[in-house]
Order: C-alpha cells, then structure tokens, then sequence
C-alpha cells in the first residue's frame, strides 16, 4: 500500500518540480520509503513513489522499481494477491527475480504480456508503467475501485502533460491547478454526500474509472479510459456448481489476503459480514488470528460484546479499543483534514484507522461488501416495492401524485417544522416522480434531501447538471449495466457501483491511508463478486436480510443466534455529538455567509435546516447536517469555491 504521483508528456524542471510535491504530499500514505525517476529527454515520463513496506521489506521492494532487462519502469499501490503464482508461471517463461514481492511480479507480467496482465491480476492496485520501446505509459486501476488514481491534463510550454496521483489533494499541491469547484461534482455531492466519478470536487481533475486503463502516448497524453473488465448481470449457474465456485471463491480470497510481512488484523464488529471474513481468516490461517473491535461509551452505539461472542467462538485474539466524545472532539480536526475529497462517511474509517494503527496493526481486513452482495441492505426489499409503486403512478398526472404525497407525509410525520422531512415518507414525491425507474429510485432512496429542499439550499443551475446526483452520462451507464438483471441483481449492482465503488471504499482508502493503515476487503475480490453474481437469487438472498448464504458458506459452525438482533452498520455517535461538544463548531462555520455562498449554497436555507436539526424535526437525521459541514470545512480548508 502506497501513494504513486507522476507526470507524463513535457517534462520541464516545473512538471518535475510538481511531481515531487505530490509525492511529499502524500507522505502519510508511505513513511517507510521513497523514489524518484526520470526518463531520458521530453516528452518523456517522471514518477514519484511513497512506500508503506507490507511484503518484502527490504529495500529490493524500493520504487519506482525498473527491469533492466526490458527497461520499463512501474510505480504501484496496492496488493497482487496471486503474486506467488504469477511468479511461478513467469519463472517457468525464463523470467529471473530479484525481490520477493509483487511489484516485480506486476513488472514482469506486463513485459510478458503487455495490456493482457491486467486480467490475470487478481488483487486491489492503481498503478503506472512506463514501456520506452512503446514510447507509452499505463495506467491502471482495480475492477471494484478498492484503489483510487486522479489525473489532471495541464498545458506547458514544451507541450501538454498529464499529472496523475493516488489522491486529489497531491495534484492540487503542484500548484499548477485552478483552485476551483467542479459545478457537476458539486452537483453529486449535494444530492448523495459524496462526488460521483469520473468527476471530482476540482475542476479538471477526473478519476479513473474501477476496471479501467489509460494508454498515454508521451508525445501526446490524452486520457481516454477503457474498459477492461465491468459489473454486469452474469447468467446463474446451476446451484450445486454455484455454491461449489462461491466457496472456492471465499476460501481462496481469505487465504491470499492474509499474506503480509507485518502485523495483521480483522476489524470485528460483531456483525455478520466482519464475522464471516474472521471466521473464513480462522480456517484458512496458519496461525492464531487477531482481532479488534471499536466501541463506544453510548450504549446504544456499542456492540462490544456480540464482538467478543464470536471472538471467542472462533478462538481469536481479540483486542477491544474504545472511540469516547472527547477523542472525538480533540482529533476531528485531523480526521477532517485527512479527507482527500469532501464526503460526509468517511470520519468513522479514520477514528477507527488511527486506533488500530496505534494498537501495532499495519494491515486490517473488513468485511465491506458483504450486504451488497447477499442482499442485507433494506435497500433490496424496498426498491422493488418502490418500483412497483412508481410504475402503478405512471399514469397519474404530477400534480395530482405531489398533492398525494404531501397528505401521506403530513399523516404519517405530523407538521413540518422548518424543514420538511428528508427522509422515507418526505421522499414519496420524488419516488412517484421516478416513474419506477430503478436508477432513480436507488438515488432517491440514498439522497440527503428531497428535490424540493435541495433547489432552496443549492444553486439551481449546479443542481441541473445532475439530475438525482448522477450526470446524465453516468445515468445512462448505470441502467445499461442493469438491464437485463433481475430485480434483486439490478439493486445489488447498483450497491456495488455507487455505495461501494464511490462511497465506501474511497473513503476508507483516504481514511485508512491518513494513519497508514492497509485496509484490506476480501470479500470485495472480484472473483468473489463474480462468483455471488451466478449464484440463483433464490439462493444468494433468500430469506432477504439475513445473508444466510454467507452464514452458510463462511461460518457454519458458528452459534446464529448471535445474529439474531436488528441490523446495525458501525456508525459513530455524530448524531448527538453535533448537538453537544460540535454545536458551536458548526454554528459557526454555518453563520460564514461568504464562505457558503462562495460554494453554492443559500444561507437562509442552511439556517433552517440546522434549527430544525438541533429542535429535533421528523426526518432531518445527522447526515443532512454533516454532509454541507464536511464541504464547507473542506473548502475552507483548501481554499476552493465556484469561482
């Protein structure tokens, strides 16, 4: 796990000169080592390199690592976990090795077959190669997104460049971009709390796509993705074979993604999918497995002890940290700073990070994914209903579905206060409007606030150029990659590509990163994905919610009553922190006029929604609050507004 930085196309002493300043940037994200290189002349390619040390921690894994044989050049962040028998093949080719990690496997596999390695990777990794005899450099990022790469394409006086870096706010420490809000990230992150890629909170700054490549020529580095592996439906197989494949799939993840030369542990919650990745580690571990687990002193908020139930079920060594208020308090600063883009859930990742590295860990598996891919969400029995509901509704003019949904949320929360309710039965208006899409269902389920409110609290304009928080583009791609999946695939799918793609794991990527923690999420391990996706639904999620079929596969030994208690994700106790120790820090930042307009936001509208949070108003949860927090404390610090 590292951070990559470099620049491609006319290198001058300036480009150079950035180049470095994104790798001091990123400093955090690699303590244990550094490189530089330079190739020969202009156009040519620099590249920056901070090394966290997981496998191989000598300094044969220094980077930018060159074969001198072939004379490419590659810096990488993140994991080959089939290294070990990439390395055999390419052995038994008449390759020679002189590290014993990944880095040179990822090297030599590509100076063997060029563009084709990248399907024979099975691992989490943003990297660049550099190929001279091609006159090319590749760039590449994972198939699920576990790792980030931004780039940003600049005009200098020897020609164009383009800067690429494992995070935004490297590119914005070359100097050499505008400091100036994207309107169509902006857009996203109004309506969902977090920016939808390509686009990102800069303007001119995109992020590359999960599952894809940019080949960029040196004399001319024009970034044009492409795709070269995508989520989509997958014909189901036959269930024994299915179930056979799923758990290969998952024993094999497990295995692979405890290799590691340092310490190594499992974030535990208590929960099924951190219980099933600890017990899948169990089984396939050589030695005794550690885990920990984050509580809280708020006892609706702690799960302390379901964690320690399994722990000593599955025979772990298990540590328990505690997060309290005034922890909270005195390092929000830091978590805060710690985020490379504005996101509104990404503080829990870092609270967590910063308390595991303290405890000796380098390297943590999650279990992410686990709900998106056995259906645990509500999300899989509610956008269904809702598509049934917005299609019967087709029919009905607009006006008369507004008036109907105005007396269903009066009857069923009471009086507006300020701010009408942003949540459920303050959405029916939106869902009609939907018309039973599923795309747009999926965002109005997940959108912090209804349209109506939105176009009071944001600039109209910014908002037009993401309908429901999705460019148009975007929208389109999302319900081209569901068409023809059933309806359950369609809202797993959809889990996949925006909470977990654009939310969850960039978050924890920055969050992590930010303490140097290597965050891993085997059940996340595309041929774990791939092998849920064939899997009959009637078996991947049936009894919805309960993920039976990765009890079944992972943990059948385990004691399920365990489990038998009301979903509960590891959310930190925002809610009443922000009305007590955090309410005059908000308070404030809200009261700066100019701060918020400079980001397009309408002052009166924000004022009320945070009178109606503090007095309690149906509907108006912790996020609504949060999320304009996070962005105006982001731009503040980064000195960024519209214009």
């Amino acid at each position: 796990m590292c951070g990559i930085a470099g620049a491609v196309g006319a290198i001058d002493p300036g480009v150079e000169a950035a180049v470095r300043a994104m790798s001091d940037a990123e400093a955090h994200r690699g303590p244990d080592d550094s490189g530089f290189f330079r190739s020969e002349g202009t156009p040519g390619v620099a590249l920056g390199f901070r090394r966290l040390a997981i496998i191989d921690l000598s300094a044969d894994g220094h980077q930018p690592m060159v074969d001198q044989r072939e004379r490419n050049a590659v810096v990488f962040n993140g994991e080959i976990y089939n290294y070990a028998e990439l390395r055999r093949e390419l052995s038994a080719d008449g390759a020679d090795f002189r590290s014993k990690g990944d880095t040179e496997v990822l090297l030599k596999a590509y100076g063997r077959w060029g563009m084709g390695a990248l399907g024979r990777l099975r691992g989490m990794f943003a990297f660049a190669i550099y190929d001279p005899r091609r006159r090319e450099v590749l760039l590449a990022r994972d198939r699920l997104g576990i790792k980030p790469l931004y780039y940003a394409s600049i005009q200098r006086p020897g020609g164009p460049v383009l800067l690429f870096a494992s995070e935004l706010r490297a590119l914005l420490a070359t100097g050499l971009l505008p400091r100036q809000l994207d309107p169509r990230g902006l857009a996203t992150y109004m309506w969902n709390g977090f920016v939808v890629g390509p686009a990102t909170a800069v303007r001119g700054v995109s992020l590359l796509a999960p599952g894809a490549a940019l080949r960029l020529a040196l004399d001319a580095p024009v970034a044009r993705p492409e795709k070269y592996w995508s989520l989509a439906p997958r014909a189901p197989l036959p269930r024994p074979e299915a179930l056979a494949l799923m758990q290969e799939a998952l024993g094999t993840a497990a295995r692979q993604h405890l290799i590691s030369d340092v310490p190594l542990g499992v974030f535990l919650s208590g929960g099924v999918d951190s219980s099933a990745v600890t017990a899948l580690a169990v089984r396939a571990g050589g030695q005794r497995i550690k885990t920990f687990h984050v509580g809280f002193a708020e006892a609706g908020f702690d799960e302390s002890a379901y964690a320690r139930r399994v722990a000593d079920a599955l025979g772990t060594e298990h540590m328990e940290l505690q997060l309290t208020q005034e922890r909270f308090q005195r390092d929000l600063g830091a978590a805060l700073t710690s985020l490379d883009q504005p996101t509104f859930d990404a503080i829990n990742t870092y609270f967590v990070s910063r308390l595991v590295r303290e405890a000796g860990f380098t390297v943590a598996l999650a279990g992410t994914g686990g709900d998106e891919l056995f259906g645990g969400y509500s999300s899989f029995r509610d956008l269904p209903r809702g598509r049934r509901a917005g299609r019967a509704a087709r029919f009905l003019p607009q006006a008369a579905l507004a008036a109907l949904a105005r007396l269903v949320r009066r009857w069923k929360t009471g009086a507006a206060g300020e701010v009408p309710p942003q949540t459920r039965w303050g959405k029916l208006a939106d869902l009609f409007a939907t018309r039973g899409g599923e795309v747009g269902l999926y965002q109005v389920s997940y959108g912090l606030y209804t349209q109506e409110f939105l176009a009071e609290l944001s600039d109209d304009a910014t908002s037009a150029l993401a309908p429901r928080g999705l460019s148009p583009e975007r929208a389109e791609e999302l319900a081209a990659m569901i068409r023809g999946a059933t309806p359950l695939s369609a809202v797993g799918l959809l889990e996949l590509s925006l909470f977990i793609g654009e939310r969850l794991l960039r978050d924890t990527d920055a969050a992590s990163m930010a303490s140097s923690l290597e965050v891993r999420v085997p059940l996340l391990d595309h041929e774990v994905v791939e092998a849920a996706q064939a899997v009959p639904d009637e078996a991947r999620f049936s009894p919805l919610g309960r993920k039976q079929l990765l009890k079944d596969l992972a943990m059948p030994d385990l004691d399920q009553t365990i489990f038998d208690r009301p979903k509960a994700g590891f959310v930190l106790p925002i809610e009443l922190w922000a009305k007590d120790r955090l309410a005059g820090e908000i308070d404030a930042l809200f009261a700066d006029r100019a701060l918020v307009e400079s980001v397009g936001l309408r002052a009166p509208a924000l004022g009320r929604l945070w009178r109606a949070f503090r007095a309690g108003a149906p509907g108006i949860y912790w996020s609504r609050i949060w999320a304009p927090f996070v962005l105006l404390h982001w731009c503040r610090q980064h000195r960024m507004g519209l214009s």
